[in-house]
């Protein structure tokens, strides 16, 4: 594996992260629900992150967005866009972004979840588990076999799940401790 360094998203990154995201994805994803809730608030970048080789370029990046469930309201952060350059693929940067962001997410203390939509194969040996069929609704939607979580403190959250999910700016709610 090449070295590299994972550290906090900067504001210098956005532009080169934009270029990954539309690499990555395409212009297809300002119509996923993923990408629907994201655009209702700002990403929290504390805990967003960047992987850069040794001179500096930007090989993959991932976000964190702070949601909260509509008739739980648990407040949790939904992980992504994680994208990796198509040079770098394969490589473990992605999965290294993932644990890295995770980490920090569990570090805060009032994050109870992290929700995302993606393949189980991949995100099942990072801790995601599905969420249970029906329990969480997206802006949008979402194949029920792509939508897990992983736990952060109380290993009940996935069946504890449940409603709407949306941007933490748009709740009502405060943000709780993570472990009761």
């Amino acid at each position: 594996m090449t070295d590299f360094t994972i550290a906090p998203e900067r504001a210098e990154c956005a532009d080169a992260i934009e270029a990954l995201h539309e690499d990555a994805f395409g212009p297809g994803r300002f119509t996923r629900a993923a990408f629907r809730l994201r655009e209702q608030g700002p990403h929290d970048a504390a805990l967003s992150f960047v992987a850069l080789s040794a001179a500096g370029e930007l090989l993959g990046s991932v976000r964190m967005t702070p949601v909260v469930t509509g008739a739980s309201g648990h407040h949790g952060y939904l992980l992504g866009p994680l994208a990796v350059a198509v040079a770098h693929k394969n490589r473990g940067f992605g999965r290294a972004l993932v644990r890295r962001a995770v980490e920090e997410t569990g570090a805060t203390g009032t994050a109870r979840f992290v929700l995302l939509v993606g393949d189980a194969p991949y995100y099942n040996p990072l801790g995601f588990v599905p969420v249970p069929k029906g329990r969480v609704l997206m802006p949008g939607p979402v194949d029920p076999t792509r939508l897990l979580v992983h736990p952060l403190g109380d290993k009940a959250v996935p069946g504890a799940l449940a409603g709407m999910v949306m941007h933490e700016s748009r709740s009502t709610t405060t943000p709780a401790p993570a472990s009761p």
